[in-house]
């Protein structure tokens, strides 16, 4: 029995708790994905992730993840900032790590959508996932017509680019699945001409072994390896380029989550503020943020890694 009156529903609760937009797909193995996977692991373009190639079979069919799941949920909530950081010259931070870890905040919103629906509908089996699972997030939201991907990679949204984060629930409730829309990157290669690692020499694949964001958070090594000096444009945690100049991103919105609302001084923050920065500041200033997974070491090796490309 399909329960599609429950749809509406779960999209208007869910809107309600912040999420933009909200789509539903049909719970199985994800057939076109396994050889792309298996040929993005063979290549090593996971680098030094080794947690990529774990629970292969986990991330290509949800319901060995989580037994009983019948439909995937996927949301999307915004984070596109009104402001930006001040000093054109300060170490770049990714706009996704402005405010409050987006882990925790989503969470939280996921886990009371859950009771709101298993009040309002009974016991369903749930489960909440934000990027910390063996889940093919950008995927299970494009089948269920939230976007495409990208030539960057990316789930691009034709109303509001690509500034997201993308949550799910597995739920145990048939619901009949959203259809894709189809692609509109057309000929346009900004992004893949922007890339100053050449991670997207090849359109809709990444090497994220190349990547900024993989460089200055994902990978622990003591130092960034050298072929990188010169390359970096000043990012010090996470890397916006291929969104920045995606023209989809002209309909990006101001969010409107209070969470993600950046630390007051941290905007303000001038290049040699961010150099003399000490770990009693980075504690105040980033202590609830994303940007704490890279630690306040990982942080300077980064900084100083760009003071050497002056």
């Amino acid at each position: 029995m399909k329960h599609d009156q429950y749809k509406t529903l779960i999209t208007d609760t869910a809107k309600a708790l912040g999420f933009f937009h909200v789509g539903f797909s049909k719970a199985g193995f994800l057939e076109e994905e396994a050889p792309r996977l298996e040929h993005w692991l063979k290549q090593n373009y996971h680098g030094k992730m080794a947690y990529m190639a774990n629970h292969f079979d986990k991330r290509l069919d949800p319901r060995l993840l989580e037994p009983g799941t019948q439909t995937i949920i996927s949301l999307l909530l915004n984070y596109y900032p009104e402001q930006t950081q001040q000093d054109p010259t300060a170490p770049q931070i990714a706009k996704y790590a402005y405010g409050q870890d987006y882990h925790y905040v989503i969470k939280d919103k996921l886990k009371e959508l859950l009771a709101i629906l298993r009040e309002k509908i009974g016991e369903i089996q749930g489960r909440a996932f934000v990027d910390s699972a063996p889940v093919m997030d950008k995927v299970w939201a494009k089948k269920a017509g939230l976007g495409w991907m990208g030539k960057n990679t990316n789930l691009i949204h034709p109303k509001n680019g690509s500034f997201f984060f993308i949550a799910e629930l597995f739920v145990d409730l048939e619901i009949s699945p959203d259809g894709p829309i189809k692609d509109y990157c057309g000929t346009c290669t900004r992004c893949t001409d922007a890339c100053p690692t050449d991670a997207l020499a090849t359109p809709y694949l990444i090497d994220a072994s190349k990547c900024i964001s993989y460089l200055t958070i994902e990978l622990k090594d003591a130092d960034l390896p050298s072929e990188f000096k010169g390359k970096m444009e000043n990012w010090a945690f996470g890397c916006d380029i291929c969104q920045d100049v995606c023209p989809w991103n002209r309909f990006s919105k101001i969010q409107q989550e209070a969470a993600f609302e950046p630390h007051p001084e941290f905007l303000n923050l001038s290049s040699k503020e961010w150099e003399a920065l000490s770990e009693e500041s980075f504690r105040m200033l980033f202590g609830k943020s994303a940007i704490k997974r890279t630690k306040f070491n990982g942080l300077q090796r980064n900084i100083q890694f760009l003071k050497k490309e002056l």
